[in-house]
């Protein structure tokens, strides 16, 4: 009768898990890379650019969100707004209802920088998968929708809801129902 060691079984899950959370770690730093290296030599900062993720992702924030969200003064998110607004990468505005609110969101010039990045990186990606056969872009398709289905498992069936950006497109090309 074979005997099962549990832990070493455990222990090479673990080991397997973490060698899997690298690489995918170190793909998506890549394409962070390859994003918002054009952007930053146009001018387009780094802070900017996690500025305008987090509208993307958020929606129009009150500069005290704003502030929260960054970690730094308000007076800091005023200069860092304002260059941003020169730049026609965002809006602000005063809410007629409390004039002492100001509201951030995205200008169209901050949702062509943020649509450049994901060009760059959905370029990447279709560049990089067309280096495979079918057969592998069928296992990675299954793979994909096995950590979908763990995702969901894990952080909840809501988790990206009521966002209109591509990280909730259906994986792979799948239609959707």
């Amino acid at each position: 009768m074979r005997t099962i060691d549990v832990a070493t079984t455990i222990h090479d899950d673990e080991t397997t898990i973490s060698s899997v959370a690298a690489g995918i770690h170190e793909m998506i730093a890549g394409f962070r890379c390859a994003g918002t290296g054009r952007l930053v030599k146009s001018g387009v900062s780094m802070t900017h650019m996690h500025v305008l993720w987090l509208l993307e992702h958020h929606g129009e924030l009150h500069m005290g969100h704003l502030a929260d969200f960054l970690d730094v003064s308000m007076s800091n998110t005023t200069g860092i707004v304002d260059r941003m607004q020169e730049r026609g990468l965002v809006e602000r505005e005063r809410p007629d209802d409390d004039r002492r609110v100001v509201v951030v969101r995205l200008a169209a010039g901050g949702r062509q920088a943020l649509d450049a990045m994901e060009a760059v990186k959905q370029d990447r990606v279709q560049g990089i998968l067309r280096h495979l056969d079918r057969s592998q872009l069928e296992r990675i398709a299954g793979a994909l929708h096995d950590i979908e289905a763990a995702v969901t498992a894990e952080l909840g069936p809501d988790f990206g809801a009521g966002h209109d950006h591509p990280h909730n497109a259906d994986i792979v090309g799948r239609e959707s129902d």
